[in-house]
């Protein structure tokens, strides 16, 4: 009599013969060797599978194949000597299998760490074409069991490895081969990839950019993050990406693709195939789809993110008609993504608590699912079942419901519905448990994500400019992103300061490293320059005070800054640099240059540095271009030519339109570190302001020559002698005022535009006019600044130069 586990361990290997069959006797799609493999995950509870190929030479045992966890968590390598002592030589020599335990492989040369709880590893000879090895590892207490070795005995007799190819010898390629040299980004493809992509062997030019040019933008994080040398690591990749076409939705392609490192005279390669993903099995019984589903929750950041990934996984394998996924709060269900998103698909109840962009919904109103999350496990529900409104008219041809569990708490629920009867196969349920898991897991990491995202980004945007001041005579545009390398807060930042005269200051910088420190410097050192600037400082003394001030400050972070002071008069500017990058400029004719401007030391490295001044001459359209490394450094170039390029786009933009110019210009930004762009259009101001100055000499008629230079230039200015007065009135009492309450010079500025004349006189003196509260009929003074306030539309004071400018705004009725 058979006993019943043994009766389960052979249905098994029958199972598992079925599986191999059926791979067989299907299509070869490209990726047969892996789905053969994959067997050994499903039927002999392999943690890990590969297969070892010899190599060109036949001196090597090179990884061919993988499925399951990475490699890297078991100590195996990429490739063995053949002549070698590892169990992959062992087994290739002598033709038999390798069976090894904890304490073997404590010892083992495939093991470069002492395995914690320890692990088993088998390795069985391959004995199809060139030959080979296919090698499992598994965590389960005890090892391979009977019915295990069973399975993998035939998934080896499956597995078949193929001849050394091009892709990995350099020879002609295969058609859905290709190899792409990392230093150079040279790609050789198959006549097949190259349809794929709608390309002609002639239309090709054999660059790496050219394809990826192809691509869907959103897929391009992706997909770089492989054909880039410094985001891969040795190993084998897998993912799947959508490339555009002439007319119709894009067309999904998968690449799989392994790295090699770099031998003596050659370079690190990628090389792989690439294929038609919509040929491949769309069955839910493939355990590539968990293993895709965990690879996308990996680089799924926020909540939203992770939600996407899910209904993208399950919808189309389970031919749901709608998917919803919500987090968790409290008792009620903040719902994340809707598919399809239409209010008009979902049940009415969600519609009446639907909120902003998505329903709210509570879980008191659905007993059915908060029962089901309170068990903490999946329930699926047929056709025809009792369930409350808000619930059946999700799925009234079966729902499924699927508790999101994290950290011994529920993180959320997803809810499947179909809309005609729907036959639930263990499968179906199969795919349901394992996604939910992988989903609880990262919601509860992108909520975690969310929350410090988002105060960081508070904190960055406190730091920053809320909005741009508006320019006579010019428009600015400004834009931060800020790095995707973790959540550490940034040192770029920009700023637009209106000063007197219509004087406008430019200002960019970046501060050393990438954390709260630097942010938090950098909101001083932005603070500092304004503060310097708005006292009337000149350039070159703004940023040595900045300079001073940093040094002062005892921190071992420095900073760099441009800093341009624009004269919106003349179309004149002066530019000072402290270790940063010069302004770009683009000229109305389209041309650009970047500019000549000589520089000092970053700030903070040198107390008493010199920072020179270097002229700019503007015509009106010229754009000025300041930006931070980030936009135009890149690993193993020169920032020389990443300054070139910045110009060559500035100078295919449009500058009409500032906004569309600094998102293009951003899309070339490498997202490892923040950047920060300021561009501002000089226009020139289409009504020039009539300026005349006074020095004011302290006599005892001084009063009176101040009063007669007024009405001297008012007179030629064509001012209405009904004005003339009020204007007179106002520089007495402002003249008076600096004789008799400060020392030194006095100065009367004039300034007429649009129909408001300026009245300024500065003193030597910084302390600001007080207006009196109250004053008695004795009094004999104090008059003055109310009477200053009573004929002005505006008044006010400035710090200029150690001193202060009293102002008066008078609106003439000329």
């Amino acid at each position: 009599m058979v006993s019943e586990g043994a009766a389960e361990r052979r249905t098994g290997t029958l199972r598992a013969e079925g599986a191999l069959s059926a791979i067989a006797s299907g299509p070869d799609a490209g990726d047969r060797l892996h789905r053969v493999i994959e067997q050994a995950l499903v039927f002999a509870g392999a943690a890990f599978v590969a297969v070892y190929a010899p190599g060109e030479d036949r001196e090597t045992l090179r990884l061919i194949e993988s499925a399951g966890v990475p490699r890297t968590l078991f100590g195996l390598r990429d490739s063995y000597t053949a002549a070698g002592g590892s169990s992959v030589a062992d087994a290739h020599r002598g033709g038999g299998p390798v069976w090894l335990g904890p304490e073997e492989l404590a010892e083992g040369a495939e093991s470069r760490r002492v395995p914690s709880g320890g692990f088993w590893l088998a390795v069985l000879p391959v004995h199809g074409n060139s030959g080979g090895c296919l090698l499992a590892v598994t965590e389960r207490p005890g090892g391979f069991g009977t019915e295990d070795r069973a399975s993998l005995e035939l998934i080896a007799e499956a597995v078949t490895c193929p001849a050394p190819t091009a892709a990995t010898t350099g020879g002609e390629l295969p058609p859905g081969a290709f190899t792409l040299a990392m230093d150079s980004g040279r790609v050789e493809v198959g006549d097949d990839i190259l349809r794929l992509f709608g390309l002609g062997p002639d239309d090709f030019d054999g660059k790496v950019e050219t394809l990826l040019g192809m691509t869907v933008p959103e897929d391009l994080p992706s997909l770089m993050s492989v054909v880039e040398a410094d985001h891969m690591s040795i190993g084998d990749r897998e993912l799947e990406f959508r490339v555009l076409q002439p007319s119709g939705p894009p067309k999904w392609l998968r690449l799989r693709g392994r790295l090699l490192p770099a031998g003596e005279g050659h370079p690190a390669r990628l090389v792989g195939t690439v294929a038609d993903a919509s040929t491949l099995r769309p069955d839910v019984t493939d355990v590539a789809r968990v293993q895709r589903l965990a690879a996308a929750l990996a680089t799924a950041g926020t909540v939203r993110d992770v939600s996407q990934a899910v209904v993208a996984a399950l919808r189309k394998p389970l031919r749901a008609d709608r998917i919803a996924l919500a987090e968790l709060e409290n008792d009620r269900l903040v719902v994340t993504v809707l598919d399809p998103p239409e209010p008009e698909s979902w049940p009415e109840l969600w519609r009446l608590e639907w909120r902003s962009e998505w329903p709210d919904a509570p879980v008191r109103a659905m007993p059915t699912l908060a029962a089901a999350l309170r068990e903490g496990r999946a329930h699926i529900w047929p056709a025809g079942t009792a369930l409350e409104p808000a619930l059946a008219d999700v799925g009234p041809g079966g729902l499924a419901v699927l508790p999101l569990p994290a950290a011994g708490r529920m993180a959320g629920a997803c809810l499947i519905g179909w809309d005609t009867p729907h036959d639930f196969g263990p499968d179906e349920r199969a795919l349901l448990t394992a996604s939910a898991g992988l989903a609880g897991q990262a919601l509860m990491r992108a909520r975690a994500f969310d929350a410090e995202h988002e105060l960081v980004g508070m904190l960055q945007r406190q730091l920053l400019p809320r909005r741009l001041p508006k320019l006579p005579g010019a428009v600015a545009v400004a834009r931060y992103l800020p790095s995707t390398a973790g959540l550490e807060l940034g040192g770029d930042w920009y700023d637009v300061i209106p000063l007197p005269d219509n004087h406008v200051a430019l200002v960019i910088g970046d501060v050393q490293g990438h954390s709260a420190g630097a942010a938090t410097l950098m909101g001083q050192m932005r603070t500092a320059l304004r503060a310097y600037a708005v006292e009337g400082h000149p350039p070159d003394v703004v940023v040595s005070h900045a300079n001073r001030l940093l040094t002062d400050m005892g921190t071992d972070l420095f900073a760099t800054c441009a800093y341009v002071d624009l004269d919106m008069e003349e179309g004149s500017a002066w530019c000072v640099r402290a270790g940063h990058l010069p302004p770009v400029l683009r000229h109305p004719d389209g041309a650009t240059e970047i500019a000549e401007v000589e520089g000092g030391p970053p700030l903070g490295v040198v107390a008493q540095a010199d920072f020179p001044m270097s002229p700019l001459r503007l015509r009106p359209g010229t754009l000025i271009a300041l930006t931070t490394d980030g936009l135009v450094e890149s690993p193993g170039a020169d920032i020389d030519d990443g300054m070139d390029r910045f110009a060559h786009a500035l100078a295919a933009s449009d500058p009409a339109h500032l906004g569309l110019v600094a998102d293009a210009l951003l899309g070339n930004a490498r997202r490892s570190d923040d950047v920060a762009l300021l561009l501002v259009r000089y226009d020139g101001m289409a009504l020039r302001p009539l300026r005349e100055s006074w020095t004011v000499w302290r006599v005892p008629e001084a009063v009176r020559h101040a009063r007669r230079f007024t009405r001297r230039t008012l007179r030629s200015w064509d001012v209405a002698e009904g004005d003339v007065d009020v204007v007179l009135l106002v520089v007495s009492e402002l003249v008076t005022n600096a004789l008799v309450h400060t020392d030194g010079k006095v100065r009367l500025d004039l300034t007429l535009v649009g129909g408001r004349l300026r009245v300024a006189v500065a003193d030597a003196s910084p302390r600001t006019p007080v207006k009196p509260t109250s004053i008695g009929w004795e009094a004999t003074g104090g008059r003055g600044i109310l009477l200053v306030e009573a004929m002005s539309a505006a008044w006010g004071t400035l710090p200029v130069s150690g001193g202060k400018q009293v102002w008066s705004e008078i609106p003439l009725d000329r």
